[in-house]
C-alpha cells in the first residue's frame, strides 16, 4: 500500500481535550490503528495488567509505526498493573453466589475455589480487614460482610449476591488494604516501559506522595541509558488518595480520574463531584488530568453510545479535563475506530458551548517566574486580540504546559526540537505539538516558526498570531519573549 503519509505532520482536527485509546487485541491491526490515529487518538495506553513484556514491546513498536504512517505523534502511556488484590481461581472458572449465603475467602487456600470459598492472590488480606467490614467484589457487584477473621480465612456472608469468576478484585468500603502501590511486576515491567520510552507512566493504587516519588525514582533510574524521563501520573483510585490529593498532585505529572476502583472504594455517588474537584486540583497545580472509567462502556458491543455516556464525556471536558479514556471500547470492542469517532464529535461540541474567563483567571494571580509571566502575557493578548493561533518555541514543553491550563478557543501550537517534548505534549489540552529543529538565532526561528504554520495551514496571509521563545534559544525555563506578528 503506498504511504500516502510519509513525512507528513498533518495538524489534528481543532479539538482541544486530547483522546487516550488503550490498545488490545482488537486494536491492534496495524491499518486498523492507524485509521484510529487519524481519527483522533493522542495517547495509546498500554495495559500491563495484560500480557509479557515482548508483547509490550511489539505493541509500543506498532504504535510508532502507525503514528508515522499517519504523519502524527502519539504518546504512548505505560499503565502499571499494580497490587493484585483479587480472589484466586474456580474449579468450574465461576460460582453464582446467594444473598445470605456463607463465603469464605483463604489466603492459605492452593486448590480452586467453589460455592463454599475461594483462594486468594492477596496473601495479606486477613490481617487489613475484621469483622463488620464490607468487601465488594468485582467492581462492587458483589458485596459481602465479613463476619470473623479465623488465621488465614475470611468468613463472610454474601450481602449482595451474583457471579463471581476467576480473579475478580476486592476493595474494601472505605479502603484500608495495606497493599504497596508497586509490586515487583511493576518494577520490572518500569524497565521494559523504558527500554522503548514510554512517554508516560501511570502508577496503580498511589495512597501517598511517596508511592510516586518512588516510582519516578524507578523509572529515572531504568530509563538513565536512553536519558529518558518519562512523566509520571497517579490513578486516583484509593479512598486512602483523597485526603492526599494534592501531596500526590505535587509529586506526579498528571493524575487520572480512575472511577472504577475509586467508586467502589468511596461509593459511585461521591465521585461526580470528586472528579470536578481533582480535575480543578489538577489545573491549579498547572498538572494534567485524565478521566477515565466506563466512558463509552456501551460501545464495547454497540456502534453507538448512550445519551448518558455522551452527557459523561461532555461533563467531563466542560469541567476542563486534559483528556478522555477509553478501556475496553478501544482494547476488546467491536467498534474502537467508531468509538473514537463518536468521543471526539463529543468533545467538539462540548468544547464549543465553553465560557472563556481569561481575565477572572488573572485575577490576583502573581507570577514570580519571567517564563510563565510571558506564558500567561501571550494567552491574554492572543484572546483580546482574536489571534488566530498561539505559537510556544519550547524545548521542555513547560510554556505550552502553563498555556494549556486556562481555557481559551485560541489553538496553543507547541513546536519543539526534541521529539520526547512533543510526544509528552500530546496529552496536553489544546497544545497541538509540531517537531521543527529551531535555529540558534532567534530571528530566523521566528522566521522558519512562520512559516511552518503557513506551510500547514495554520496561518495565511492577514491573520495575527502570538509567539514566544526564548533568548539564548534552547535553554530549557528560558522563555522571556512575546512577538505579536501579522502575516503579510
Amino acid at each position: 500500500m503506498p504511504n500516502r503519509h510519509k513525512n507528513t505532520q498533518t495538524p489534528a482536527p481543532r479539538r482541544a481535550t486530547k483522546i487516550v485509546a488503550t490498545l488490545g487485541p482488537a486494536s491492534s491491526d496495524p491499518a486498523l490503528l492507524q485509521k484510529m490515529i487519524e481519527a483522533g487518538v493522542n495517547v495509546v495506553r498500554l495495559n500491563f495488567s495484560h500480557g509479557k513484556a515482548q508483547d509490550h514491546i511489539d505493541r509500543a513498536a506498532l504504535v510508532r509505526a502507525a503514528a508515522q504512517r499517519a504523519g502524527r505523534e502519539v504518546a504512548i502511556m505505560a499503565d502499571l498493573q499494580g497490587p493484585k488484590i483479587r480472589v484466586g481461581k474456580f474449579a468450574e472458572g465461576k460460582v453464582m453466589l446467594e444473598p445470605g449465603a456463607k463465603f469464605v475467602l483463604d489466603a492459605s487456600r492452593t486448590e480452586p475455589g467453589d460455592i463454599n470459598g475461594v483462594g486468594l492472590d492477596y496473601k495479606e488480606l486477613p490481617r487489613d480487614v475484621k469483622a463488620g467490614d464490607l468487601l465488594l467484589l468485582n467492581d462492587g457487584l458483589i458485596v459481602l460482610t465479613i463476619d470473623a477473621v479465623k488465621g488465614e480465612e475470611v468468613h463472610t456472608t454474601v450481602k449482595l449476591g451474583g457471579e463471581l469468576s476467576n480473579n475478580k478484585g476486592i476493595n474494601k468500603q472505605g479502603g484500608g488494604l495495606t497493599a504497596p502501590a508497586l509490586t515487583g511486576k511493576d518494577m520490572e515491567d518500569i524497565r521494559t516501559a523504558m527500554s522503548f520510552q514510554a512517554d508516560y507512566v501511570a502508577v496503580s493504587f498511589p495512597k501517598t506522595a511517596t508511592d510516586m516519588e518512588m516510582a519516578r525514582q524507578l523509572c529515572n533510574v531504568a530509563g538513565a541509558e536512553w536519558r529518558h524521563k518519562p512523566g509520571m501520573i497517579a490513578k486516583i483510585e484509593r479512598a486512602e488518595a483523597i485526603p492526599h490529593l494534592q501531596a500526590i498532585l505535587d509529586a506526579s505529572d498528571g493524575i487520572m480520574v480512575a472511577r472504577g476502583d475509586l467508586a467502589v472504594e468511596v461509593g459511585n455517588a461521591a465521585v461526580p463531584a470528586l472528579q470536578k474537584r481533582m480535575i480543578r486540583m489538577a489545573r491549579e497545580s498547572d498538572k494534567v488530568v485524565i478521566t477515565a472509567t466506563q466512558m463509552m462502556e456501551s460501545m464495547i458491543t454497540n456502534p453507538v453510545p448512550t445519551r448518558a455516556e455522551v452527557s459523561d464525556v461532555a461533563n467531563a471536558v466542560l469541567d476542563g479535563t486534559d483528556a478522555v479514556m477509553l478501556s475496553a471500547e478501544t482494547a476488546a470492542g467491536k467498534y474502537p475506530l467508531e468509538t473514537v469517532l463518536e468521543m471526539a464529535n463529543i468533545c467538539l461540541e462540548a468544547e464549543k458551548a465553553e465560557d472563556v474567563k481569561l481575565d477572572a483567571d488573572f485575577t490576583d494571580m502573581a507570577f514570580d517566574r519571567i517564563d510563565q509571566s510571558i506564558a500567561m502575557g501571550a494567552l491574554f493578548t492572543a484572546h483580546h486580540l482574536g489571534a488566530k493561533a498561539i505559537v510556544a518555541l519550547t524545548d521542555s514543553g513547560s510554556t505550552a504546559l502553563w498555556m494549556s491550563r486556562h481555557r481559551i478557543h485560541v489553538p496553543i501550537y507547541a513546536l519543539t526540537p526534541r521529539v520526547t517534548t512533543q510526544r509528552k505534549m500530546a496529552l496536553y489540552r489544546n497544545v497541538r505539538p509540531l517537531l521543527m529543529d529551531t535555529s540558534v538565532d532567534r530571528d530566523t526561528a521566528l522566521v522558519q516558526a512562520e512559516g511552518h504554520l503557513i506551510k500547514r495551514g495554520i496561518v495565511s496571509s492577514g491573520d495575527v498570531y502570538a509567539i514566544t521563545c526564548g533568548e539564548p534559544m534552547g535553554a530549557p525555563g528560558g522563555t522571556n519573549m512575546l512577538k505579536i506578528c501579522r502575516v503579510v
